[in-house]
């Protein structure tokens, strides 16, 4: 059992969160990438719920499981369209508290020239973040089912 559910414990606080999250789920960012983007943040955090249940998010938005696989090696592999590829470099920068260089954020924009999606991106980078910052703590990977 988790030590805690913040919907529980928290529900304003829960409830912002999942409303922006909301949000952004609803606006122009690619959902595949929206799901990349929180699939990816989620390993490097370390976050096991979040990795379960974004994995599967995917998979029910018809995510293959070869790209699936290649996340952690996205990089190396050909499977990643080059906004997919941007927009894995600014998660992975910013998750790691690194500075997003100016090349890095031309290459975003070029791929993401729209400010509202550019924003929805940088806020979905967040706000994963955010959740994954509940979610290891509390042990909410306690809840996974097999």
């Amino acid at each position: 059992m988790p030590r805690m559910l913040l919907k529980d414990a928290s529900p304003e606080v829960y409830r912002g969160i999942i409303g922006t999250a909301g949000a952004i789920h609803e606006g122009p960012l690619d959902r595949t990438v929206q799901e990349l983007i929180k699939l990816r943040a989620s390993q490097l955090n370390g976050c096991a719920f979040c990795v379960d249940t974004h994995s599967r998010d995917a998979r029910r938005n018809g995510e293959r499981e070869e790209r699936l696989h290649h996340l952690t090696v996205w990089r190396e592999s050909p499977l990643y369209t080059g906004a997919e590829r941007a927009a894995l470099a600014y998660t992975e920068t910013a998750t790691r508290r690194e500075p997003v260089t100016d090349e890095m954020w031309e290459t975003l924009r070029k791929h993401f020239p729209d400010d509202r999606e550019a924003g929805d991106l940088v806020g979905l980078v967040a706000i994963i973040n955010a959740l994954n910052l509940i979610g290891v703590p509390l042990h909410y990977h306690e809840q996974i089912r097999a």
